[in-house]
């Protein structure tokens, strides 16, 4: 191997190190805020979601049973208070990881209800319910991280923590 290949690479593997140290240096720095941030735009989604479920729960109700959900007057109400509670609970820092958790598995039924994709044939349709399958999927595992990392400092659950 050259001399000027043997440079290259260190050269590279020098920058790939400063670029990692400084990124790693700045999550330390301001992870406790970007936990806030991550909670609060997955907990509006849900929040308001749950929110305007709850407004129109009749609606909503009616809608599972269109798409075949047996006890739809059950179920409505379970999903809409399960989405509002999860995306409030997320929002505040409250019992986060169980909120988290929460989120997942109403994630999953609300994607496994309401977006199969594999069952439309017109493209247009099928490319909107697979985005939107997707999207969910991201969102799944943005709420297994929340799981993971907790709510930070600036929640609810740290405030109580330190009350102990």
């Amino acid at each position: 191997m050259s001399d000027k290949v043997v440079t290259q690479r260190s050269f590279g593997a020098e920058i790939w190190g400063t670029v990692s140290r400084f990124s790693d240096s700045l999550a330390v720095r301001l992870g406790n805020s970007v936990l806030l941030a991550g909670r609060l735009a997955m907990g509006l989604i849900f929040f308001q979601s749950g929110a305007a479920k709850l407004g129109a729960l009749s609606a909503f109700s009616t809608s599972l049973s269109n798409r075949g959900v047996p006890f739809s007057q059950f179920w409505g109400p379970v999903g809409a208070i399960s989405e509002f509670v999860g995306g409030t609970a997320i929002i505040l820092g409250l019992g986060t990881r169980w909120a988290a958790i929460l989120i997942v598995i109403f994630v999953i039924a609300a994607s496994g209800i309401s977006h199969r994709y594999w069952e439309f044939v017109e493209p247009a349709t099928r490319r909107l319910q697979e985005g939107q399958f997707y999207k969910n999927l991201a969102i799944i595992g943005g709420a297994l991280f929340l799981f993971v990392c907790g709510a930070g400092r600036f929640s609810l659950d740290a405030m109580l923590s330190r009350r102990r």
